[in-house]
């Protein structure tokens, strides 16, 4: 019999409060979840159920309250910043709602950061290879106030994907985007994703980008449910 595959993040029983002029107030109340390699996961729900909390969690870019969380082998909860930080280098991709590029950067140099930051070879190269595979070789000079929200987004999963990335995090990344443009950018992102056989965990409203997951799950009231398929 095959051996069952291990998740590739998990959490078990996790918290999160924060102080509130009333006291405390729960966020998150002892989720329970676990993503497989390779699988994309829709995390939906209102607004201010805490789906940007949970997701910013399981990247560990913030410690619980209480509970486990793993990542790629590594027990997050258990690590200070640069213990997380170690973690996400070079495995974990990024896609926000507010494109987050850098305005003084030209849309390749935006793909060509992070590449040379870490010390990658020929990351001229695969940041101009990147930007091709995003339909912007003819933007590649042009600065994000010159780009359009659909433009900069594109720049933006050229970016998450540079490092080839195990784990991708997107936090409503069709957001700011009007239908067709978002359209667009979830055909990229999970075309992005094939190629590069990246686990995507995903915050959206979006109907049909959650629609597009293998799995969805919903935050409500601190709880975590399994959406059935439709």
């Amino acid at each position: 019999m095959p051996q069952p595959v291990a998740p590739i993040m998990e959490t078990r029983r996790l918290t999160q409060k924060v102080a509130g002029p009333e006291g405390e107030l729960v966020i998150l109340h002892e989720i329970d979840l676990a993503v497989a390699p390779g699988e994309a996961l829709a995390i939906v729900g209102p607004s201010g159920a805490g789906k940007s909390t949970l997701l910013g969690l399981l990247a560990g870019l913030d410690t619980p309250s209480e509970g486990e969380i793993h990542l790629l082998g590594e027990r997050l909860d258990r690590l200070d910043e640069d213990g997380r930080a170690r973690v996400r280098a070079g495995q974990v991709g990024f896609v926000f709602q507010s494109f987050q590029l850098i305005d003084g950067l030209t849309a390749l140099e935006n793909v060509l950061l992070p590449l040379e930051l870490a010390g990658v070879t020929a990351a001229a190269a695969r940041a101009a290879s990147l930007l091709e595979q995003v339909g912007l070789t003819p933007r590649a000079r042009h600065y994000p106030r010159q780009l359009s929200g659909g433009e900069q987004q594109r720049v933006a999963l050229a970016r998450a994907f540079a490092g080839e990335p195990r784990v991708l995090f997107a936090d409503e990344p069709t957001g700011n985007l009007d239908s067709v443009t978002g359209q667009r950018v979830i055909e990229l992102l999970f075309a992005l994703r094939e190629r590069h056989g990246s686990t995507l965990v995903l915050v959206t409203h979006d109907a049909q980008l959650a629609a597009r997951c293998d799995r969805r799950v919903r935050i409500a009231a601190g709880q975590l449910s399994e959406e059935l398929a439709r």
